[in-house]
């Protein structure tokens, strides 16, 4: 099998960690193509004694230390959005925190792995994953609407959602409910399943909230092949069930990092 039918399969996951690392789809792209490019140019390079999802990732943490990645913003710094320079700066100034966290509670690594990714001992990832965790709480809240029709799931992410300290507007389990609780009161947060209770869709539900406005959504989903599609748009934030928790208060955490509405006056 080619190097590149070994790397296919961990396309999408890649990318989706690229996005929450960066906050957008276009710069985690810009990104994930950059590492793409320096496998296809020096293939000898690429880490041939880990599995090669692990040296996807290796390669991916390389570039993303390393390269001024261009996403095709045009114009010089002078003339670019304020905006695009902020997360131009933020991409490339964010710490290792965020990175132990993503790579564990989200991607799924152990900490011996993500040690291996990012370059410090195993006890140090597990150290930067609680202080990462602990200040992203402090500076986010939200109220948050859970579109979920199994009531033992739903019951759990409550519990986890309330334990992080941010309130539940409320649990809907069809589409129609979904929309209405979230025009009745306007959630901070979404938590979207995909199928709901009469055959429904929670990303049809989704769509129509984002209608009204911009809100940050996370699905948790058994189907991550339904959105990890390669189409655009695909949604940053995307859980696959059956879930950890530590991996939805990872998810919860880095949503609200990225949403202005939670940062402080």
């Amino acid at each position: 099998m080619s190097l590149g039918q070994d790397l296919a399969p961990h396309l999408p996951f890649v990318r989706r960690y690229a996005r929450a690392l960066t906050g957008t789809q276009k710069q985690g792209d810009a990104y994930v193509r950059a590492t793409l490019e320096a496998i296809v140019a020096a293939p000898e390079d690429f880490p041939r004694d880990v599995d090669p999802r692990l040296g996807l990732y290796r390669t991916f943490q390389a570039i993303w230390s390393s390269a001024n990645v261009e996403t095709g913003v045009d114009g010089g710094q002078d003339n670019a959005q304020p905006e695009v320079i902020a997360q131009a700066r933020l991409a490339r100034i964010t710490p290792r925190s965020r990175q132990a966290l993503l790579l564990t509670a989200m991607e799924g690594f152990t900490s011996e792995d993500a040690a291996y990714l990012i370059g410090v001992d195993a006890d140090e990832v597990d150290a930067l994953v609680a202080d990462a965790l602990s200040e992203i709480e402090r500076q986010t809240h939200a109220d948050v609407l859970i579109i979920e029709d199994e009531p033992i799931i739903a019951m759990d992410l409550e519990t986890i959602v309330r334990d992080l300290g941010h309130g539940v507007t409320g649990v809907a389990v069809t589409r129609d409910e979904a929309v209405a609780q979230a025009m009745a009161r306007r959630p901070g947060l979404v938590l979207a399943d995909i199928q709901l209770a009469d055959d429904s869709s929670g990303i049809d539900a989704v769509k129509d909230i984002l209608a009204q406005f911009e809100v940050p959504v996370i699905f948790i989903t058994a189907f991550p092949e339904r959105l990890l599609t390669g189409e655009r748009p695909e949604p940053t934030f995307l859980i696959t069930k059956p879930f950890q928790r530590s991996t939805v208060k990872a998810a919860i955490a880095q949503a609200l990092f990225f949403d202005s509405s939670t940062v402080p006056a």
